[in-house]
């Protein structure tokens, strides 16, 4: 069986009060659910200004 390695850009609105890491780990989690996936892993978080 083949392993590939994906790279995804996710751009997210959030409330500024809101931690964007733990929004990243939400994120992180719901991809571990899909079939098939073996880790997945938040490498950077950027906040742009408004």
């Amino acid at each position: 069986m083949s392993r590939t390695d994906l790279f995804f850009k996710v751009e997210v609105e959030h409330d500024p009060a809101e931690n964007p890491e733990h929004i990243g780990d939400e994120i992180r989690r719901h991809v571990l659910k899909l079939y098939g996936v073996r880790e997945v892993e938040l490498s950077n978080v950027t906040t742009q200004p408004e």
